[in-house]
């Protein structure tokens, strides 16, 4: 039977005591998110894992400043954010602009006869299409389309499952900034899936 699975504070603790094998234990629990962070903000595998590194080294020379060990997560993130920023700001990969959100918007029926198309709550996308293989591969090439206010918070509130209130922590936004930008999000990405069934079917 293995062992429980050790909570964030659990792990906190045993980093600012510095309890050995600790922070071996970290690397092992985040170092895959940072990772998948890193990779989906900065859109580059070399970026990404500099980043992931870089942040788990800020984390370990930083430890000193975490004062609440039950808000590890969205201070490890909050700190990979930062990461991502200065990373993105000196990459030869770094976009030369970012899509406006206009671009994403669904059309509505009006006067020009434009489409209309029906937005379904992201928690409703079927189970079947989410797990189908090319359906993945458009919703990743969907995410990495969205402008970074965007994606961020459609990372940690739907990917990494963090509280609006430490996504709007980690962003340096309020939280209804979070709920607008994320209902923004899922629209877009929802568009984009829509898009992309129409064509599959046509």
């Amino acid at each position: 039977m293995g062992a429980a699975l050790t909570t964030d504070s659990e792990l906190a603790r045993k980093l600012i005591e510095g309890e050995e094998g600790a922070f071996e234990n970290f690397v092992d629990v985040y170092y895959a998110k940072l990772f998948r962070y890193s990779y989906t903000m900065c859109s580059q595998r070399e970026d990404a894992e500099e980043v992931a590194q870089d942040t788990l080294l800020r984390v370990f020379e930083s430890l000193n400043q975490l004062r609440e060990p039950d808000h590890l997560k969205s201070w490890v993130f909050r700190i990979a954010k930062n990461a991502c920023l200065m990373k993105r700001r000196k990459s030869v990969f770094a976009p030369k602009s970012e899509i406006s959100l206009d671009e994403l918007k669904p059309k509505r029926v009006g006067e020009d006869g434009g489409m209309r198309i029906e937005i379904a709550d992201w928690s409703a996308l079927p189970e079947d299409l989410a797990l189908d293989a090319e359906m993945r591969r458009q919703l990743e090439r969907a995410v990495h389309e969205l402008p970074d206010s965007y994606r961020s918070v459609f990372l940690l509130r739907d990917i990494e499952e963090l509280s609006t209130g430490e996504a709007a922590e980690i962003l340096g936004v309020t939280t209804d900034v979070v709920k607008t930008r994320l209902h923004r999000a899922r629209l877009a990405l929802r568009k984009s899936l829509d898009e992309y069934m129409r064509e599959s079917r046509a």
